[in-house]
């Protein structure tokens, strides 16, 4: 195993995979040599899928530009710096502040410095937790840790295969959910008190479709300026902090 700033552990070599998977390290995502259909490579496969790790099968060119022994046996995983938590971590969080949860969602958020400037914010406002699709986004990665200025030790990070579904389930608890959207309302008009998710897109393509039809309501943030977006840990924030203001008010 060697040390990576941006993917934090990358781990290479049959065994090394495997014994990754079965000591529950947090893998992130596991690239596979194309054709590589052996026993000891449909092991590593069996509890990648038990675990719901991304899996990528790639040609042998790509998975040595990504070597970084020479030694990888076919396989390569990407490891997680922190430990994911579960969303229902996050209710019991609530629960013992005495107060309604509020939850940040993120769609495609994909740039590590982004996750863990919101993963700070999400923290410094009193949110309970963070949650994160599997696909199309930065995992904890040491850039993200690094960000986060500590706030990965007390703000759960959980991450879900289905971010449109998981809003569906946490709509069924209780939970309304407002979405950053230019054609939305302005958040100042909207009321966001109560069991909150805030959820945030990406600066070019904004939160995706099947996502936002699945949210009870769509912010906007007044801008008074010559261009049209934010980057999305400040929009997060400003979004974050409004819903701050309201329930210090309510």
């Amino acid at each position: 195993m060697k040390e990576d700033f941006e993917h934090t552990l990358i781990i290479e070599g049959r065994h090394a995979v495997l014994e990754a998977f079965r000591f529950g390290k947090p893998i992130d995502k596991l690239f596979v040599l194309e054709g590589c259909q052996d026993g000891p490579v449909q092991s590593i496969i069996r509890e990648a899928k038990k675990h719901g790790t991304i899996i990528n099968f790639v040609g042998k060119d790509r998975l040595s530009r990504m070597s970084e022994t020479g030694k990888h046996q076919g396989v390569i995983a990407y490891a997680a710096a922190y430990e994911y938590g579960e969303i229902s971590d996050m209710f019991k969080l609530a629960e013992q502040k005495g107060e309604d949860p509020f939850f940040i969602l993120l769609d495609n958020i994909e740039d590590p410095h982004n996750l863990g400037a919101i993963i700070r914010t999400a923290n410094l406002a009193g949110a309970h937790g963070v949650i994160i699709p599997k696909r199309r986004a930065a995992g904890l990665t040491a850039t993200v840790a690094k960000t986060s200025a500590g706030a990965l030790n007390y703000t759960p990070v959980a991450k879900v295969t289905n971010l449109a579904k998981t809003i569906q389930e946490l709509k069924e608890q209780g939970m309304w959910f407002v979405c950053a959207d230019m054609a939305g309302e302005s958040m100042y008009s909207l009321n966001l008190t109560g069991p909150m998710g805030l959820v945030i897109g990406n600066e070019g393509e904004g939160v995706g479709r099947l996502v936002r039809e699945k949210c009870d309501f769509t912010a906007a943030i007044p801008m008074k300026g010559e261009i049209d977006s934010l980057n999305a840990s400040v929009a997060a924030g400003v979004l974050a902090y409004e819903i701050v203001r309201q329930r210090i008010q309510k």
